[in-house]
């Protein structure tokens, strides 16, 4: 500490009590730790930012330890985990950030009432946001130099390791590489871990600032920078609250493996023959799926999750497969209790569909005709329409179900700003509704994306907050397309503030809504595009976030290469899965496609109180019942390479411009051309780091792209054809789908004057009898006009002509 600054420190420390760490810095810098380097230093800055986003200090305070666990203890010298324990500062005032200790124990002892307390010869790492005006010239040169990210409003993070003397002096030391590693990765996996924290209902009335909180623990895979990895990318962090949990760790795992808590179950088990009290009528044995009576089935003795028809079944799965997973299962059943929402007053089990929708008044009526098969023969987004809102809920009465209306009285310092929720008993709270009312088992579907949108997604929380625009690539819809009115409610939830443009691409969209606009809303659309995703995310605007509902990963080969497309577009993706199982399948399916699990399956507070029935398994499932999210970050050289080709082709593009006017100044002929230049084209990787077409047509792209543009009348694709003749452009459309632009000589004799072609998909609802082109000044523009149909109707493929040859020429 400096001496002429001593007072000063004293009083604030009487103001705030915030203990060591207060001040300006310790005069330690990043750049003196030996084997740092600034490809180290940006990364960490960076995880410090997004951690200082997330505000932990909000409602954590020091007396809330966290226990870390980064890997496993042979991956630190000393094979000891270097700060296990950790706790948050600020709350009560002074300097804002967090400590992490070397063990449970120091940190006991260190923490007061609203201070960290000072013990002598203990050492603890600190890291604290400061002002940049009051940090030491040597940290302030080294942010500048480096250009590192803002934590706040100019606030950086200072980073050292401090000890306090017999006579209560603080002495303070650069940390090691090592242990900016440790914190690095604490950094990133607290921001996504501390929000999911929920506050202890049952310890009663608590009058002071300190949040009592139920006992957690998560793990969450954590992604090294590339100068760390040492042959690893991932790391598998552990957080706990409070301290002293923690996983049993198997020999055979790996540093980027994440450790389990499942032992496996002991080699002698007794069976047990359970019989299962369900309501269904028929259940399947897991074993033979032999078809037995809900009555007559049994389940394992141990985890009764499994159904089987008889005991021979049951020993034999046991021996098969069962014995590895029993522990895993019984585990999950455990948290049944905690899965079920008790709050609602409507029954919240749907054995049989069909019976528990007319015990609510509602069966096939509305939009609960998607809740059972009734309605199976009608292609999703086609059930027929009778009316209005009242009509849509299924007749309800006017109280249990959302009107189209606002929320009332939803002003944050008189300014309207989108409303965050917490769960569903806020939700019902706002809009009046009855708990006995069904209507979230709609609603959950609406509810996640809105719940994606503002408390998962950073980036897309802070663009509606800013009153922008937020695009969501939403793969894989079905009933949904019937729940439009449901998803309204995204719209008054935004509160006068941002809009949402929702995508639906998925092979089930119907071929005469493929490219349809639903405006459900003032503030949220929804387009309709039929196809499978990998295929259609060329010609679609570039999403800030990507979802799926229900998505069951691991039963349908088609995932494969969308995974691939999200893994190069590298945006924020999130999942939804019925069951702990299927999340764990569909990790294992993302972690294989080499995305990142960046947000831990957690349960949805939005997912629908009414549980469903597997026909083998008593597995807790749920509609949208946990969420998981993951990214992927294109590397640092891929994304130069791209620049540096986008760069390089628009100097070709504009000297082939400067070109083109001079020969057409010249003559009206054709321009010989004398230079030659190489064709450069871009890999699917850098396509996709590119924007959208779509969305920016005077981006610098590559010499054979087709800008597409749209009208309320057409969709206008345009390329440039520069020397190109025109009787040698031929514009086709093959099987009704595809539009191929190419060129062609015109006879055997001679060479077309360029080499061109491009066949890409057209959207729905177009008139291909409508086609037209002309080809002048070089550029080459196609028209395909749109069709507009009004009701629901179904087009037959065979009525469709098979082939359209050459439809238009340039003119």
């Amino acid at each position: 500490m400096d001496l002429h600054l001593k007072n000063l420190f004293d009083r604030f420390q009487e103001q705030f009590g915030s203990g060591p760490g207060l001040g300006p810095g310790s005069g330690t810098c990043l750049m003196k730790v030996e084997g740092i380097s600034s490809n180290f230093i940006k990364p960490l800055f960076k995880a410090s930012a997004a951690l200082y986003r997330t505000e932990p200090w909000r409602r954590l305070r020091p007396g809330h330890l966290f226990g870390v666990r980064v890997g496993k203890d042979s991956d630190w010298s000393g094979k000891k985990q270097p700060f296990p324990c950790s706790q948050f500062i600020g709350g009560d005032g002074g300097d804002i950030g967090f400590y992490m200790f070397r063990s449970e124990n120091d940190a006991k002892k260190m923490t007061g009432s609203r201070e960290t307390i000072r013990v002598p010869n203990v050492e603890l790492l600190r890291v604290t946001y400061e002002l940049e005006t009051l940090m030491f010239p040597s940290n302030r040169k080294m942010i500048k130099s480096l250009s590192l990210e803002a934590s706040g409003n100019d606030r950086f993070p200072v980073i050292d390791v401090a000890r306090c003397t017999s006579s209560g002096e603080l002495q303070f030391r650069n940390p090691t590489l090592e242990e900016l590693k440790f914190v690095y990765a604490f950094m990133r996996a607290i921001s996504l871990v501390h929000p999911l924290l929920q506050a202890d209902k049952e310890s009663g009335p608590n009058w002071t600032r300190s949040i009592s909180f139920d006992p957690f623990i998560e793990t969450v895979d954590i992604q090294w920078p590339p100068e760390m990895a040492r042959g690893h990318e991932l790391v598998a962090v552990t957080i706990s609250h409070p301290p002293g949990q923690a996983y049993e760790e198997k020999i055979s795992s790996t540093a980027s493996s994440t450790p389990t808590k499942y032992a496996e179950p002991p080699d002698e088990v007794t069976f047990m023959d359970i019989r299962v009290n369900s309501n269904s009528s028929s259940r399947h044995c897991a074993m033979c799926e032999k078809e037995v009576n809900g009555d007559q089935s049994l389940c394992c003795g141990r985890c009764r999750a499994v159904v089987y028809c008889t005991s021979l079944c049951q020993k034999q799965h046991w021996k098969e497969s069962h014995k590895s997973m029993c522990g895993l299962y019984k585990a999950m059943m455990e948290r049944e209790e905690e899965l079920v929402m008790k709050i609602f007053m409507f029954p919240c089990s749907a054995a049989q569909p069909c019976k528990w929708l007319e015990s609510l008044g509602i069966h096939q009526k509305g939009m609960w005709r998607r809740k059972c098969s009734c309605y199976s023969h009608c292609p999703f987004g086609l059930l027929p329409v009778k009316g209005g809102l009242w009509d849509s809920w299924g007749g309800l009465d006017d109280e249990e179900y959302p009107g189209d209306l606002p929320f009332r009285n939803q002003l944050r310092d008189g300014i309207s700003s989108p409303i965050l929720l917490s769960g569903w008993s806020e939700y019902y709270n706002l809009r009046s509704l009855p708990l006995s009312s069904p209507v979230a088992d709609i609603l959950s579907h609406p509810l996640t994306v809105y719940h994606i949108l503002m408390a998962l997604s950073i980036n897309t929380k802070n663009l509606l907050l800013k009153g922008k625009e937020v695009i969501l690539h939403y793969l894989g819809p079905e009933g949904e397309m019937d729940w439009m009115p449901a998803f309204s409610e995204i719209s008054h939830l935004l509160n006068g503030l941002g809009n949402i443009q929702i995508i639906m691409v998925g092979p089930e969209v119907p071929t005469n809504l493929s490219g349809t606009t639903s405006g459900i809303s003032s503030r949220v659309r929804v387009n309709l595009v039929r196809g499978v995703y990998q295929e259609e995310a060329t010609y679609l605007p570039s999403p800030h976030v990507i979802v799926a509902l229900n998505c069951a990963l691991d039963r349908y080969s088609s995932w494969g290469g969308a995974l691939d497309l999200i893994k190069a577009i590298g945006v924020p993706a999130f999942f939804t899965e019925q069951s702990e199982i299927l999340c764990a399948n569909a990790k294992q399916v993302l972690r294989g496609a080499g995305l990142h699990i960046t947000h831990p399956v957690t349960p949805n507070p939005f997912r629908s109180p009414v549980k469903n029935h597997d026909s083998s398994t008593n597995l807790p499932s749920y509609s949208n019942g946990f969420v998981l999210g993951t990214v992927s970050k294109v590397s640092e050289t891929i994304r130069e390479l791209a620049m540096a080709h986008m760069i390089l082709t628009a100097i070709i593009r504009l000297f082939r411009e400067e070109m083109r006017i001079v020969a057409a100044k010249k003559s009206s002929l054709p321009l010989k051309m004398e230079f030659s230049f190489p064709s450069y084209q871009l890999s699917p990787l850098y396509h996709y780091l590119l924007p959208s077409p779509a969305l920016f047509s005077n981006q610098l792209l590559p010499e054979s792209h087709v800008n597409w543009t749209q009208t309320p009348e057409a969709h206008v694709y345009s390329v440039d054809l520069p020397g190109g003749r025109k009787e040698e452009i031929k514009v086709e459309v093959e099987d009704s789908r595809y539009l191929i632009i190419r060129t062609e000589a015109i006879d055997d004799s001679t060479k077309p004057a360029m080499d061109f072609k491009r066949k890409f998909r057209l959207p729905g609802s177009i008139d291909i009898d409508g086609i037209s082109a002309k080809y002048e000044d070089g550029v080459l523009t196609v028209t395909v006009p749109r069709t507009f149909r009004r009701g629901s109707f179904y087009i037959d493929p065979a009525d469709v002509p098979d082939r359209v040859e050459v439809l238009a020429r340039a003119a």
